[in-house]
């Protein structure tokens, strides 16, 4: 099953963390210096919160697959949208190993598909299109 995913940059990420902690009734599943997740059940969401340079707000939203086989189905369905798409494959990003494509949907929001294998120490690879 598909788990949205919600991107956020925030100012300061101790306030951000205490206050999504009380909205959601739970601790991140996973914080570091600079990024926080949660992984809800209720609603099915990968909720995420990075301090990072520029405009505050959405960064972009996604579509997690828990396979590889959701993810092909995600990126047939990107391919249909006729939009303006790329795949990055596989890399690092947000403490993960993932396989991603994105797509920029006709306002100009990020979409990003991906599958998660794995976890890293580090925020991002050294070149990435990642957050």
């Amino acid at each position: 099953m598909k788990r949205m995913h919600v991107m956020l940059k925030v100012n300061d990420l101790n306030e951000s963390v205490e206050f999504y902690s009380t909205l959601f009734g739970v601790a991140p599943t996973k914080q570091k210096e600079d990024y926080a997740k949660w992984m809800l059940d209720d609603p099915r969401v990968n909720f995420s919160i990075a301090e990072r340079e520029g405009a505050k707000g959405i960064e972009h939203l996604g579509i997690e697959a828990e396979s590889e086989e959701e993810l092909l189905e995600l990126r047939s369905n990107i391919d249909r949208t006729h939009g303006l798409s790329r795949d990055e494959g596989e890399t690092t990003c947000c403490y993960a190993n993932s396989d991603k494509s994105w797509i920029t949907d006709p306002q100009g929001v990020e979409w990003e598909a991906f599958h998660t294998f794995g976890e890293s120490e580090s925020y991002h690879a050294e070149e990435t299109a990642c957050c």
